[in-house]
C-alpha cells in the first residue's frame, strides 16, 4: 500500500484533528502518503482528480502540515452532510456530462454517484480509505466496503450511539462541557428561584442527557423512556421548594417526549431524510409553567457541546483509535470500524443503518420514577457505566 486517503462527515465533534494527525504520523512511518479528502463526501462526488488539490477538495497531509492541529477543535478538513447514494439533482457536480447523469438515476429525482465515488478513487491513487463519522456517514463507508473497496471507519458523535462500539469520540467533551455549562447556570436559576431546562444532543439516544445528569446530580428525560409530564412537574417544583437556593432543574434529550406529547420535526430533511425536531427544551420548560405556577428558563447547550479543543479522555481515544485504524490497514483487514467493546479497544463490522441507533439500558441505568440515573449496583461495571458491546 503507497497511498491512503481520510475523510470527515457529518456534524464536528473534538478530537477528530487528533484522528487526523495521528493517521498521518503512524502512515509515514510505514512509508504510506496520507490524501485528505475536504468536505467529507462531497469530497469524492466532486473532486477534480486532473488538479492536484482536486477543486478545492484535496488537501494533502504530511507531518510538518499537521504538527498542530490537534491542540484545536473542528476538523481541518471540514465536513459535510452529503449521501452519495442519493443525491437529488441540484446536489450534482456541475461537471457531470448529461449521459452519465441519466445513467446514475435511481429514482425520480434521485442519483447514486458510487460508480463515481470510485471512478475518483481510483484516478487519484487511493488504495484504502479511512472514514470517521456516526451512523450516517459510517453508513456510506459501509455501502463502499460492499463494493469492495478497502474501508475502515472510526466511530465519533457526541449521541455515542453508532451501533458496535461502547464509547465514540466527542462524546466525553460533551458530557465534560455540559457539566461545566449546567453548573455555571446554577447561580441565575438561584438568583431567579426558576426551574431550568437544559436541552442537550440526543436524537434517539439519551447518553448524552443521562451522563450529564449523573455528574450533576440531576434530573433527565430521555428518548427512550416517554415520560409522565405532571409527576415531572411535580417532582421539579418539590426540588424547587427542597433546595435552599430556590431553583431545580432537568436536562432533556433532544428527542425525549411525555406520553401523549409529539413535537414535529422542521426544516428540509438532509442527505439522510433527517429533518431538525422541534425544541422539546422551550415547549417542555412552557408546559413546566404552565403546571407549577413557576417561571422557567429553556437553554439549549447542543452547539456549545461539539466546540472547542478535545477534553484528555477524547484526545486519548481519538489518537488510540487512529493508530488501531491504520494497524487494521496494515495487516489488511478492511470493512471494519474501530470500537471499544467489553470496555477494551477492538473493532467490529461496519455498521448498517437498519442497525438503527445504540440505546441506553432504561432498566438498568435509569430510574423512570424519579427521572434520574441509576447509581446503585455498579460494581463490576465498566468504567463509562454503559452496556458491554461483546463479540
Amino acid at each position: 500500500m503507497k497511498r491512503i486517503a481520510i475523510l470527515t462527515g457529518g456534524g464536528d465533534v473534538p478530537g477528530l484533528n487528533s484522528v487526523i494527525k495521528s493517521v498521518v504520523y503512524r502512515s509515514s512511518e510505514l512509508g504510506w502518503e496520507t490524501t485528505g479528502i475536504r468536505r467529507g463526501w462531497q469530497g469524492l462526488t466532486h473532486v477534480d482528480p486532473t488538479l492536484e488539490d482536486g477543486g478545492g477538495y484535496i488537501r494533502r497531509l504530511d507531518r510538518v502540515g499537521t504538527r498542530a492541529i490537534d491542540r484545536t477543535g473542528g476538523t481541518v478538513l471540514h465536513t459535510s452532510r452529503t449521501n452519495p447514494s442519493s443525491m437529488g439533482r441540484d446536489a450534482l457536480p456541475e461537471t457531470l456530462p448529461r449521459e452519465r447523469i441519466d445513467a446514475l438515476e435511481v429514482a425520480e429525482g434521485r442519483y447514486d454517484l458510487t460508480p463515481l465515488v470510485l471512478d475518483n478513487l481510483s484516478k487519484l491513487g487511493i488504495e484504502a480509505l479511512i472514514a470517521i463519522g456516526g451512523d450516517d456517514t459510517l453508513s456510506y463507508a459501509t455501502r463502499l466496503g460492499r463494493e469492495g473497496f478497502p474501508v475502515v471507519a472510526i466511530p465519533k458523535t457526541m449521541d455515542n450511539d453508532v451501533p458496535g462500539t461502547e464509547y465514540c469520540i466527542g462524546f466525553s467533551t460533551a458530557v465534560t462541557r455540559a457539566k461545566e455549562l449546567i453548573n455555571r447556570q446554577r447561580t441565575t436559576l438561584g438568583s431567579h428561584e426558576r426551574i431550568g431546562v437544559f436541552r442537550i444532543f440526543g436524537r434517539n439516544s439519551g447518553y448524552t442527557a443521562w451522563y450529564a445528569a449523573y455528574v450533576t446530580s440531576a434530573r433527565c428525560v430521555i428518548p427512550e423512556a416517554p415520560f409522565d409530564l405532571d409527576r415531572l412537574a411535580a417532582i421539579l417544583a418539590d426540588d424547587r421548594r427542597l433546595n435552599p437556593s430556590g431553583y431545580a432543574f432537568v436536562i432533556a434529550s433532544e428527542g425525549a417526549i411525555w406520553t401523549g406529547g409529539h413535537l414535529g420535526e422542521v426544516g428540509d430533511p438532509d442527505a439522510y431524510g433527517h429533518r431538525h425536531k422541534a425544541d422539546v427544551g422551550e415547549a417542555l420548560a412552557e408546559e413546566l409553567k404552565r403546571r407549577t405556577g413557576v417561571e422557567t428558563v429553556h437553554s439549549d447547550l447542543t452547539y456549545d457541546l461539539r466546540s472547542g479543543d478535545p477534553d484528555a479522555l477524547d484526545q486519548m481515544a481519538a489518537i488510540t483509535f487512529a493508530n488501531v485504524a491504520v494497524d487494521l490497514l496494515a495487516d489488511g483487514q478492511f470493512g471494519r470500524m474501530v470500537a471499544v467493546r467489553d470496555g477494551k479497544y477492538a473493532h467490529a463490522p461496519l455498521p448498517s443503518r437498519a442497525m438503527g441507533a445504540r440505546t441506553l439500558d432504561v432498566r438498568a441505568m435509569y430510574n423512570e420514577v424519579r427521572f434520574r440515573p441509576r447509581y446503585e449496583a455498579k460494581l463490576g461495571s465498566p468504567l463509562l457505566l454503559g452496556p458491554a458491546v461483546l463479540e
